[in-house]
């Protein structure tokens, strides 16, 4: 192992006492009631009230990420990628992300699978931006609306968010419709720096803004499609997680659960993003009228069931595909193999 690489993954230590403090503050800490997050008794008695929402699980969980599959096929068909092999590369990366520090699947994807999409690191960096934008722009437009249907959240914060969502929606509508005029402006505004920094955002954002140009309005509006789709899946599968264990809570609590959730991944921690998941989970549905109790098991289940599914079916694909390539080199050693930057 390469000096580099043992300070990369030093740099994990941070968050990995990020996310111990967040799984102490839901489950060890004792709140106001007097009562611990976690409720050993509320545990035992986790039963299955509802059978056929199972199958909703299922359902809504293969719809939701088939639907982002598809979507990273669509920004890379026009480099001649097939939807198989853009669904492999991406559940791949995604069950690496979970189990693996550093992002390394997100790293992983870009450069030793570019060549399985026919494309280069810098098309599938700049496709990984623009899916990330997208994301943070559904999430934050659910966690926006769901906001007004909540009876526990004060104006200021529910303002706060409402700004946020009108600077998302008008970056969006700016990177759509307004990409190929705005590389000139930018890059007048950030030679104004000479900040190394400065300069690899510069460069992430003009990626992104000519992975924008290359697809076109048109097929970046379906991109915003695909998202929505994708995102009211995932929320309808909170849904059938909630209805199945028999969760009684406001309506609303799931759609938010999910928004609060998937937004927590921003804030930095160890793989898979537990700690802050499973508070924002609580949280959410402690918003809703949900009992705190089953809303901190209600996160730690629907936590439990995304990392293990994805790692499963990421993991089963990246296997059988270096089966059928008959490849036998560890995959630790091919991690050892990844720049220490992105390009």
């Amino acid at each position: 192992m390469t000096r580099e690489r043992r300070l990369s993954l030093l740099k994990m230590l941070p968050g990995l006492a990020v996310s111990g403090f967040f799984i102490w503050w839901t489950y060890v800490r004792v709140g106001p009631s007097g009562k611990r997050g976690f409720d050993a008794a509320a545990f035992r008695g986790l039963h299955v009230a509802g059978p056929m929402w199972i199958v909703g699980v299922l359902l809504f969980g293969v719809a939701g990420y088939t639907m982002r599959c598809y979507r990273s096929y669509a920004m890379l068909r026009s480099r001649g990628a097939k939807f198989s092999v853009c669904a492999r590369v991406f559940m791949t990366s995604l069950a690496a992300n979970n189990v693996l520090p550093l992002r390394i699947g997100d790293v992983m994807r870009i450069f030793n699978y570019a060549g399985d999409v026919n494309a280069t690191p810098s098309i599938v960096l700049s496709t990984v931006i623009l899916e990330k934008l997208l994301d943070v722009f559904a999430l934050a437009v659910l966690f926006v609306t769901t906001m007004q249907f909540s009876v526990r959240v004060s104006a200021h914060v529910r303002t706060l968010a409402e700004i946020g969502l009108a600077i998302s929606v008008a970056g969006l509508l700016v990177m759509v419709f307004g990409a190929q005029t705005l590389a000139g402006p930018l890059e007048k505004l950030f030679a104004k720096s000479a900040n190394a920094k400065v300069k690899k955002i510069e460069h992430w954002v003009m990626l992104a803004l000519d992975c924008v140009r290359q697809i076109g309005v048109a097929g970046t509006l379906m991109l915003v499609l695909y998202s929505a789709v994708a995102w009211v899946c995932e929320c309808l599968m909170y849904v059938s997680i909630a209805k199945a264990i028999g969760l009684t809570s406001a309506p609303v609590g799931p759609w938010q659960a999910t928004a609060e959730a998937n937004l927590s991944f921003l804030i930095p921690s160890s793989p898979g993003g537990i700690g802050p998941f499973e508070l924002a989970c609580k949280d959410a549905m402690t918003r809703a009228s949900a009992s705190p109790a089953a809303s901190a098991i209600y996160g730690l289940l629907v936590h439990v069931w995304l990392i293990a599914g994805i790692t499963l079916v990421g993991g089963v694909l990246f296997l059988a595909h270096r089966v059928h390539l008959a490849r036998r080199r560890p995959l630790l050693e091919e991690i050892e193999t990844l720049p220490v930057e992105l390009p």
